[in-house]
């Protein structure tokens, strides 16, 4: 039986608790507990999410009736009546006085930065009346290439205020990356820094910055924030954030219909043009205060922190924190510098209550040693979470064992797609180890076979089968919906394909095995990488692999190839072959132990920190590096070079 680490008080202390003793007298029936929840709200999502939102009475004009107008997929019709604005609902700052912190930014690059709600609202305004000057109007796209600070949050609730539309690149992303995302929306605003601290590194992007400007001509504005050095002077036509900053305005909210696009998310773009996913005002907030509030358990009394840069859909679920009265902790720089305690050192100095992070930093902290619990006091730690990759259950185990052995653990999976997650925990259903806790309220996830039918305790694709209103208002640019149908709809008319493997087991929790377009296919054995990942890799000599299956053209097993960058020095030999194949034999199959165990520098990911499976087997299909993946949107673009070398060994040897 899998392994219980952590149990629910079931005190009635949880706001979904809180939640559901509020809809058992109004609904005329008593849930037996999260199943049941679950169930109720995706078999009458009408009812549900109308009564989530009187429960969570965001600001808004308009009859809420109906909630789902029309069910369809795509198409489905949310609110209709409804009026709202995001900014508005962030910066209401619920059970929050005037002069409490709600934001904390520390910075790699600049001492600490604090917010009060009178601090931030008065930030807002001024900025607002900065982009008026400006020239910015409803439906305006405002984009910022800029880091982690409290500056992109004002920035992006000053633009959602007006009705205009929000877009980030993290300032590490590479000029390309930026032009290809930023040139299907045409921002008429810019706001850049000249430059960031990474751990004790100083990186200048001044001609990067003027590389991208060039390159959009429809750039009306230039913002310069003199992050890295202060007294970087502007360039010729800049305005400065001090000077859009520096009169007060009103605080004026523009009340917009449900679905009107509120930020543009982009796709990792490793194959193509990213895909520019519009997200609604309504959904989102909504959404974000679901997952917050009822999945989180987040409120006034929290301090929460998820590692990220605001080229990630994690960004924008943090700063949502605001909706539902917590403070938010921001932090830009290097999670692992100088060491990787540093960042639960931070937990401890700032109060954190809630701590969010991605699971390859959770494994590297247990793979290196690190004790969490021995470097800094984490008793106030009620919550850790994990994304970005499966996390296997020895990475649960660790968290209890090093971190905290009361923090409720949620393994969360969702997407840029959906800007939240359809999978996560909730407070009131145990953890397992290795096992990701619940489906998340109002999303209809489920397993699907071969044959599209729903299984229970076996491997399917995950698939969406009812609405959720934070799915993307539309792809940008495209007006008859074909792109936005084809990425999601092809496959199984009227029900959301999402691209990876799931397992639902009899109790409701599930596992994420890896992309279905990663999938490796032995003997008709459908085998997820994320297990092979899990076992490679607690090696101490192994610090990252990636494994793909090439099919034989002629219908024979083909060859799985299984790619490890080793520890600093090491050295693949007959010796650690073997090892690696005796322990995927003996911990999986048979079926698990590759053809080919090839050593490489390093491995490619995205910014985000993804492995890129899908490029790698396409180049060693025949495809060249630029048509394989975009460079721009690898941690190091380097990183598949080696890649066409392999491919020609493996020709060679034929």
């Amino acid at each position: 039986m899998t392994e219980i680490l952590w149990q629910p008080l079931l005190d009635g202390s949880s706001r979904v608790e809180q939640f559901m003793a509020a809809l058992e007298p109004d609904r005329g029936r008593t849930f037996s507990g999260y199943e049941d929840l679950w169930q109720w709200s995706v078999d009458d999502p009408e009812a549900f999410w109308t009564a989530l939102w009187q429960h969570v009475d965001l600001p808004a004009d308009g009859d809420p009736s109906p909630a789902l107008a029309d069910a369809s997929m795509p198409g489905a019709s949310w609110f209709p009546h409804v009026r709202l604005n995001y900014a508005e609902a962030m910066l209401r700052l619920v059970d929050r006085a005037d002069d409490d912190v709600v934001v904390v930014a520390r910075s790699q690059s600049r001492d600490d930065v604090t917010l009060t709600a009178a601090g931030l609202r008065d930030q807002v305004a001024r900025a607002r009346a900065g982009l008026v000057r400006e020239g910015v109007v409803a439906g305006d796209r405002v984009a910022a290439y800029s880091p982690n600070v409290p500056e992109t949050l004002v920035l992006l609730l000053a633009a959602a205020s007006l009705g205009a539309v929000f877009s980030s690149c993290a300032p590490e992303f590479g000029t390309q990356s930026v032009i290809d995302r930023w040139q299907q929306i045409e921002p008429t605003v810019v706001l850049a820094v000249d430059g960031y601290v990474y751990g004790d590194k100083a990186i200048d992007r001044r001609a990067e910055v003027e590389a991208i400007r060039a390159a959009l001509p429809s750039v009306r504005t230039l913002v310069w924030l003199p992050y890295l050095d202060p007294a970087s002077a502007a360039p010729d036509g800049a305005v400065t954030w001090a000077d859009l900053t520096d009169r007060p305005g009103p605080l004026e909210f523009v009340r917009v219909p449900f679905g009107t696009p509120l930020y543009v998310l982009f796709s990792s773009g490793t194959t193509g043009l990213p895909k520019p996913i519009v997200h609604g005002h309504g959904g989102i907030t909504l959404e974000h205060v679901k997952a917050l509030e009822l999945h989180h358990d987040l409120g006034a009394d929290d301090r929460f922190f998820w590692f990220s840069t605001t080229g990630w859909m994690m960004w924008n679920l943090l700063v949502s924190g605001l909706a539902v009265g917590s403070t938010i902790v921001m932090f830009d720089g290097n999670p692992a510098y100088p060491d990787l305690g540093a960042t639960w050192r931070m937990a401890d100095e700032l109060g954190i209550t809630y701590f969010g992070t991605s699971a390859p930093f959770l494994l590297q902290c247990r793979k290196e040693g690190v004790v969490p619990q021995d470097l800094a006091d984490l008793s106030r730690l009620r919550g850790v979470g994990s994304t970005g990759a499966p996390l296997p259950a020895e990475g649960f185990r660790w968290v209890y064992e090093a971190v905290s052995p009361t923090a409720q653990l949620a393994s969360i999976s969702g997407g840029t797609d959906v800007c939240s997650g359809f999978v996560g925990a909730s407070p009131i259903v145990p953890v397992y180890a290795g096992e990701i806790s619940c489906r998340m309220l109002g999303s209809a996830v489920e397993s699907y076979d071969e044959d599209g039918e729903p299984v229970v305790g076996s491997l399917g694709e995950l698939v969406i089968t009812g609405p959720m209103p934070s799915m993307p208002v539309g792809f940008w640019g495209d007006d008859d919906g074909s792109r936005y149908r084809a990425a999601y709809f092809e496959d199984i008319p009227g029900v959301w394909r999402h691209g990876d493997w799931i397992t639902i087991t009899d109790r409701g929790t599930c596992t994420i095995t890896g992309r279905s377009d990663a999938t490796l296919n032995r003997g008709g054995v459908r085998l997820g990488t994320s297990e092979f990942y899990s076992v490679v890799e607690s090696l101490p000599e192994v610090a990252d692999s990636l494994v793909v299956h090439l099919e034989d053209d002629e219908g024979g097993a083909g060859t799985l190839i299984l790619f490890v960058a080793l520890a600093a020095g090491g050295t693949l030999d007959d010796a650690l072959t073997r090892r690696i194949a005796t322990e995927l034999r003996t911990r999986l199959s048979p079926r698990h132990v590759p053809d080919v165990v090839r050593q490489v520098p390093l491995l490619p990911r995205t910014l985000s920190g993804k492995k890129l499976e899908v490029p790698v087997k396409k180049i060693l299909r025949g495809a060249a590096i630029e048509d394989a993946a975009a460079k721009g949107a690898l941690t190091d673009p380097s990183a598949l070079d080696v890649f066409v070398d392999v491919r020609a060994e493996l020709t060679r040897g034929r």
